[in-house]
């Protein structure tokens, strides 16, 4: 474990704490695995040197001597045997750390009973990918191709039980949901129909995770206060059990009136259905098509243009995830074939410089069926050592990777390694060490070899210098399409980091305080927890404004509702959209949103006094162009109008890659009691002239004062929150990154290998040239020229492979051109400068060549 220690100081400290435990019971599942490995290659390999021998095919003690032999053979070429080791390994490793990654994520089957029958259901309209509403929930259920189906949605409550309060990420589901997926709980029972009925009890379901912190034992009857409101304990899921996702800790049931089910306009449910035995997605798909035009002609107002989408659980993967695996296998295979083709490269030029060994075993009757077995064992000795280091490799890589699984999926967030991937980069790699390490003794063996006898001649054979030749031009290709796709990542990466969001995020604290229901259902409740926070945190020493609002930009967009203007009829065919949020005074200030002009939300803004909103700089040019906005009047979904009293900036809030819609701001406490969930501020931000982090214990202490069972989570500075909008794109840059360099690391070395040997079978051709005249300069300009041309053999068709690899992740480039110059010219660069470096050696060696020396060689 000494190695896995060494690999998780690799990562983040909150990451560590967070899922350390996780990696290290992973981790010592692969090492079980990974020790058990040549234990069971070892039975199976014994087994079929039993049947061989007992069929005369195999003698075990001429195998032994062959052995024996090619282990001394590969000590005596130690720098050899390193390389060939190191290259086999790296592709091996790299591989098998790449493909199990992506078959965890896109092929593996889901750790659910028949995941095949699974579906997820959306609403399509004419906007896109919605969530589905109540009323629709209750009709789909009804067709005959769902063997059953529930319902869900994601909440996130306050958590008290014995020890202090946490906030805890839950889902709300029906009764169904559980039980649909197949799998039955570790202890205590899932929900039933009987938990759905309206006056049952409250009851929750638990992770196993969460059951351990909460001190395990029996849940038999075990309370908890969920947002201050008791719940019995009724069960708990088994070890790695995850559903909707990985961050799901807790179920509660979800409890849909009858009036609920009325609604057709308000969607917030995520759907989930297992289809009958017999029955596919595509016919589950066709019937699902008739119920929505049934549902539209039924409901022509509320389900106009809404159809169902019906798409398999395993589907539910973001394109840019999907693409980044696609991608990440395909420079896994090129740096596999990089690997084969230097392997190939490798042997083969030791082949050709033990052409007087194998010649000399010939003349003294050794038959070609000795000479090809002995490069066999020496090949398959090459390998499995390679194989070996390969393991260690991808145990270590395996880890790396695991910030590419998507949080979405309710999988695991560590892979393992595949043992099938694994043998199957084994395989590959054995096989091209045995083809190109039996070629010169097959070459040796059909006909006597009087030159290597003599030991004069050493130019190397035509053939045999195209053929590698032609594998180092293919490893530049291969290089130079990484290396685009690492280029162009990094391009949008840099692009994204250089947006500006429209807010300072410097030296903010935030944190979340999110006030349960039904304790805070009035807002003269809210307002004065709100007052005693805000007033006790301003006064700590070096705070400079402080404030609350409903969600941060970039974690949380915003609610989308139709803006109407005071004046202007209504467009319901291209209606105007706007994002809301709700905050105290202080927001603007506190993450650094300039005020254009007039003036801030006040804490007199109250239900008796008028309706205000401040709204951004797009909004007020959207709807008032050319006009002063002070004073203008517009509602949001059909609601009251209200005063425009100030303009800011615009934000980002959908991430740094979308457009954000127009922003309006709401004072906090025009709000009437009850109208609590979507719009209560949750999220507090502190600007701080020092360090903000240093705060976090005295405003505990102020939160505990105005509320002792009210938790804090999300802690973070807010430039955490920005720079989370890039991390995953910085993870793909560093991954793909690493293959490429690495790449372009073993096309040097193949380049460097090929010139090495070339220069030494062409010692005494370099050596007349020098007795005739050719200075040094023409010598080392003679074998760059060969570098150069090794070089642009490959550059000129990668460059069209990586245009074609460029426009299949299109989607990960965030608006960088595929075709980017820049990007394209730097990579050929850098490819030919690596075959420069790898003509540099060889070519000085060359140059220190004299014609004495040379002679007196021969």
């Amino acid at each position: 474990m000494r190695f896995y220690r060494a690999l998780l100081r690799l990562y983040p400290k909150s990451f560590r704490q967070e899922h350390g435990d996780e990696m290290a019971a992973v981790f010592g599942r692969e090492l079980r695995d990974a020790g058990g490995l040549p234990g069971r290659a070892a039975a199976v390999a014994g087994a079929i040197l039993d049947t061989l021998s007992n069929a005369g095919l195999v003698h075990l003690d001429i195998l032994r001597q062959d052995l024996r032999y090619a282990w001394r053979a590969l000590g005596r070429s130690r720098g050899f045997t390193a390389t060939a080791v190191a290259v086999a390994a790296l592709g091996i490793g790299a591989t098998t750390a790449a493909f199990s990654v992506a078959d965890f994520v896109l092929v593996r089957p889901l750790p659910f009973a028949e995941p095949e029958r699974l579906a997820k259901l959306w609403e399509r309209n004419r906007y896109g990918q919605n969530d589905v509403s109540p009323g629709n929930f209750r009709d789909w259920s009804a067709a005959r191709s769902w063997e059953a189906m529930g319902a869900y949605t994601f909440r996130s409550v306050n958590l008290v039980s014995g020890g202090g309060p946490q906030r805890v990420d839950t889902a709300a589901v029906t009764g169904g949901v559980l039980s649909l997926l197949g799998i039955a709980p570790y202890s205590g029972r899932a929900f039933a129909a009987a938990d759905d009925a309206a006056g049952a009890p409250g009851t929750a379901v638990l992770s196993h995770g969460l059951w351990q912190e909460l001190g395990g034992g029996d849940v038999g009857g075990r309370q908890l206060l969920l947002d201050g409101a008791p719940y019995t304990v009724i069960g708990v899921m088994p070890r790695g059990f995850h559903f909707p996702t990985r961050a799901v800790r807790l179920w509660t049931t979800l409890r849909l009136s009858q009036e609920q089910y009325r609604e057709r306009d308000n969607n917030y449910l995520q759907v989930i259905a297992r289809a009958r035995p017999g029955v596919s997605l595509e016919a589950a798909r066709a019937e699902m098509a008739v119920v929505s035009a049934q549902l539209q002609r039924r409901y022509p107002e509320e389900n106009d243009g809404v159809s169902a989408m019906v798409l398999a659980l395993r589907d539910e993967l973001t394109r840019q995830s999907r693409v980044l695996l696609v991608a990440l296998s395909a420079a896994a295979l090129c740096l596999l074939a990089i690997a084969c083709a230097n392997l190939a490269s490798l042997l083969l030029a030791r082949g050709l410089a033990r052409r007087r060994e194998l010649a000399v075993r010939s003349a003294l009757g050794a038959g070609r069926e000795r000479l090809v077995r002995q490069l066999v064992t020496e090949s398959l000795l090459l390998a499995g050592l390679g194989g070996a280091v390969g393991i260690a490799v991808a145990l270590g890589a395996v880890p790396l990777l695991t910030r590419l699984v998507p949080d979405s999926l309710p999988i695991a967030r560590m892979p393992a390694v595949d043992l099938r991937v694994l043998g199957l980069a084994a395989v590959l790699t054995a096989l091209t060490g045995v083809a190109f390490g039996v070629l010169p003794a097959l070459r040796a063996s059909s006909r006597p070899d009087t030159e290597a006898l003599r030991g004069g001649a050493r130019t190397a054979g035509g053939r045999s210098d195209r053929l590698r030749s032609a594998l180092v031009a293919g490893e530049v290709g291969a290089s130079v399409v990484l290396l685009v796709s690492a280029g162009l990542l990094l391009r949008a990466l840099w692009r994204l980091q250089s947006t500006e969001t429209g807010f300072r995020s410097e030296g903010v604290l935030t944190l979340r305080t999110a006030l349960p229901w039904p304790a805070y259902e009035k807002t003269a409740h809210r307002e004065r927890f709100f007052r005693e926070v805000l007033e006790g945190v301003r006064a700590l020493p070096g705070v400079t404004a402080a404030a609350y609002v409903t969600g941060l930009p970039m974690a949380m967009p915003g609610g989308i509702w139709r803006a109407e203007v005071e004046g202007v009829p209504a467009d319901r065919a291209h209606p105007q959209m706007a994002s809301i949020r709700f905050s105290t005074p202080g927001l603007f200030q506190a993450l650094g949103i300039p005020l254009r002009r007039g003036r801030d939300l006040r804490d007199g803004d109250r239900l008796d006094q008028p309706a205000v909103a401040v709204v951004s700089e797009s909004f007020a040019r959207r709807h008032w162009p050319g006009v002063d906005p002070l004073g203008r009047r517009f509602r949001l979904n059909a609601e009251g109008f209200r005063s425009v009293v100030g303009v800011v900036g615009d934000v980002r809030v959908r991430g740094l890659e979308r457009t954000s819609e127009p922003q309006v701001y709401y004072p906090y406490n025009q709000v009437e009691d009850g109208n609590y969930v979507a719009y209560t501020p949750k999220e507090l931000v502190v600007r701080a002239s020092g360090d903000a982090m240093a705060l976090v214990p005295a405003i505990r202490r102020i939160v505990a004062t105005a509320d002792p069972q009210q938790p804090i989570s999300n802690v973070r500075p807010m430039s955490e929150v920005v720079a989370e909008q890039t991390a995953s794109r910085a993870v793909h840059v560093t991954v793909l990154g690493a293959f490429a360099l690495a790449a372009a690391l073993l096309a040097a070395v193949g380049i460097h290998g090929l010139l090495s040997y070339t220069v030494s079978s062409r010692r005494q051709e370099i050596a007349v040239r020098m007795a005739l005249g050719a200075d040094a300069r023409a010598v080392v300009s003679m074998v760059t020229r060969q570098g150069v041309r090794l070089a642009a053999a490959g550059v000129l068709p990668g460059t069209l492979l990586a245009y074609a690899a460029a426009r299949s992740m299109q989607a990960l480039l965030a608006g960088v051109r595929p075709a980017d110059a820049a990007t394209f010219l730097l990579a050929s660069l850098l490819c030919t400068a690596m075959a420069l470096l790898g003509s540099l050696f060889p070519a000085l060696r060359a140059a220190r060549v004299t014609p004495m020396a040379a002679m007196r060689a021969e």
